[in-house]
C-alpha cells in the first residue's frame, strides 16, 4: 500500500521532529549515521498506515452491516403486508 494515510497530530509532530533532527545531523557531516531516525520516521508512517487499513476494514464492515440490516428491515415489512 503505498498511498499515504492521513496522519495524527501527534504523528505529524513526531515526523517533523525527526526530519529536523535528520537535517541537523545532515549539517554536521555527510558521513553521519542517520539509520536509527529513519527508522523511527518508517514506523511512524507504517503505523499510520495501519491504522488507516484498520479503519477502512471497520468502516466497510459497518457498511456491510448497515446493508443487512436494511434488507432484514424491508423483508419484515413485506411480511407485514
Amino acid at each position: 500500500m503505498e498511498k499515504n494515510p492521513k496522519y495524527t497530530a501527534g504523528e505529524i509532530a513526531k515526523l517533523a521532529w525527526l526530519t529536523a533532527r535528520m537535517a541537523k545531523r545532515g549539517i554536521a557531516s555527510q558521513t553521519v549515521y542517520q539509520g536509527d531516525l529513519e527508522r523511527k520516521f518508517t514506523r511512524i508512517v507504517d503505523g499510520a498506515r495501519e491504522r488507516d487499513a484498520e479503519l477502512a476494514a471497520e468502516k466497510a464492515e459497518a457498511e456491510k452491516a448497515a446493508r443487512k440490516a436494511r434488507v432484514q428491515a424491508k423483508a419484515k415489512n413485506l411480511k407485514r403486508k
